[in-house]
């Protein structure tokens, strides 16, 4: 592509590179230099402006924007793009689930040309309908055609959006012996949690914080709702594999699949299963909305992805998230 300052005779056809301001109102930057949009150049005064003029083998900054953004949406069910403007076309989520970026091809995407560029949120990004999920951006005002091409090839099943697939859940809560009913905080934030990817919550359940009680509670869950996951939040900390939770799992019949996670806040969750159905006992942090570790695991049960002991301990790397001013011990004592 040619860039640079001209004279007014020698740019009718091309690109204006920066905006100008004239008698009649601003000329935007990219605009397509006509009779009329010189004309108006030149009653500003001007005898020169810069400007970009494509080569040939080159597209447009719009066509090239488009073409990439339908490359990324073939066969990418959940996602949709709006229209090119400025080089750019933003994708967007057309409902609840989690994005899935393939970072190999998406890698191989932005190394083909530098003009040619694609954002996208982190893989296994929850999203919510119509959130943006990833933007393309053609940042020269034309690009070859070859590298295009060849962006769009590595483009193809970089990224789709994987829904929920399970729709009910249940949450058994334990109470201390001689103690309040837990507030319910925990349970609305579990609440607020499921309804962002459309999971129905069954009515309370509160029983003795002792194995044999929750163990019966879960057993019930099975029996008396249709609850296709099933949540655990204790009075107390569960701070070792055989303690009451875990433990309630095993006596009811399910398997605890592990127990601790790299993620902080959330060290303290397990997962396991019982007939079949995801339990997950969820860390004391899991009260308050802010992001921790249990979003990421429940996040990806509801929607069908496998979380296994294996795939919990590869969350470490990023694992340390903010830190939730309400956890009862703090990292780092607050400074003075």
């Amino acid at each position: 592509m040619q860039f640079g300052p001209v004279s007014l005779t020698e740019a009718e056809g091309a690109i204006l590179a920066h905006r100008v301001d004239t008698a009649d109102g601003p000329l935007p930057k990219g605009a397509r230099l006509d009779a009329m949009a010189l004309a108006r150049l030149a009653a500003a005064g001007l005898s020169e402006v810069i400007v970009a003029r494509p080569d040939t083998g080159e597209i447009g900054e719009d066509a090239a924007a488009a073409r990439l953004a339908e490359a990324l949406l073939a066969g990418a069910g959940g996602l949709r793009g709006g229209g090119a403007a400025t080089g750019r076309v933003n994708l967007h989520a057309t409902g609840p689930g989690l994005l899935r970026a393939d970072v190999a091809r998406i890698d191989a995407l932005n190394a083909v040309h530098p003009m040619i560029t694609l954002a996208t949120l982190p893989d296994l990004a929850r999203a919510e309908p119509r959130s943006m999920v990833a933007t393309v951006k053609i940042i020269s005002y034309a690009v070859p055609e070859a590298a295009l091409e060849a962006a769009c090839a590595h483009a193809a099943g970089a990224l789709r959006l994987v829904p929920p697939v399970l729709t009910r859940a249940a949450l058994i809560e334990t109470a201390l012996p001689g103690a309040e009913p837990p507030a319910p905080k925990g349970r609305e934030a579990l609440a607020l949690r499921l309804r962002r990817l459309g999971v129905a919550l069954a009515p309370r359940c509160i029983v003795p914080h002792r194995t044999a009680p929750l163990a019966g509670a879960l057993t019930d869950a099975l029996a008396e709702t249709d609850a296709e996951i099933l949540f655990i939040l204790t009075a107390s900390a569960t701070s070792d594999p055989a303690d009451v939770a875990p433990a309630a799992l095993v006596a009811a019949g399910g398997r605890l699949e592990r127990y601790g996670m790299p993620v902080d806040p959330g060290n303290l969750l397990f997962i396991g299963a019982l007939h079949g159905r995801p339990v997950i006992g969820l860390p004391g942090c899991a009260r308050s909305p802010a992001l921790n570790g249990a979003d990421w695991v429940l996040e990806r049960v509801i929607c069908g992805l496998p979380v296994g002991a294996a795939d919990i301990a590869r969350m470490g790397v990023g694992g340390l998230l903010k830190e939730i001013a309400a956890r009862g011990r703090l990292r780092e004592a607050p400074s003075e």
